[in-house]
């Protein structure tokens, strides 16, 4: 249960962040809560890479269906993929990568905090 609440916690707040400051908060976003919420390693990884992910696979899909998915379809020619779906899949990806170190960077940090 309290890695669902990590989760969703992380995708809330990184979507609200990415409204006002750069797309790389949600790296300090996920970093924080797993520092704050612990856990081990992999945990944070996955929490943060599913929490950064979901955010920004239903911020994409918005900004996506919003403009008929014309500028995907366009990003995916200049990448030379095969269709915007699989830039979503990329985007999507490297978010949760992002988000994914930055939460296990949290995670590891949190012995060393308490010492």
């Amino acid at each position: 249960m309290k890695f669902i609440l990590q989760i969703i916690l992380i995708a809330i707040l990184s979507a609200a962040v990415e409204f006002i400051l750069p797309w790389w908060s949600v790296a300090v976003v996920a970093f924080i809560v797993t520092l704050v919420m612990g856990g081990k390693g992999g945990r944070g990884f996955l929490a943060g890479f599913l929490g950064v992910g979901l955010c920004w696979l239903v911020v994409a899909l918005c900004h996506d269906v919003a403009n008929e998915h014309i500028l995907s379809a366009r990003m995916a020619v200049l990448f030379k993929l095969p269709n915007y779906g699989m830039f979503m899949v990329v985007t999507v990806f490297i978010g949760g990568l992002i988000g994914g170190l930055a939460g296990w960077a949290g995670a590891l940090l949190k012995p060393v905090k308490g010492r």
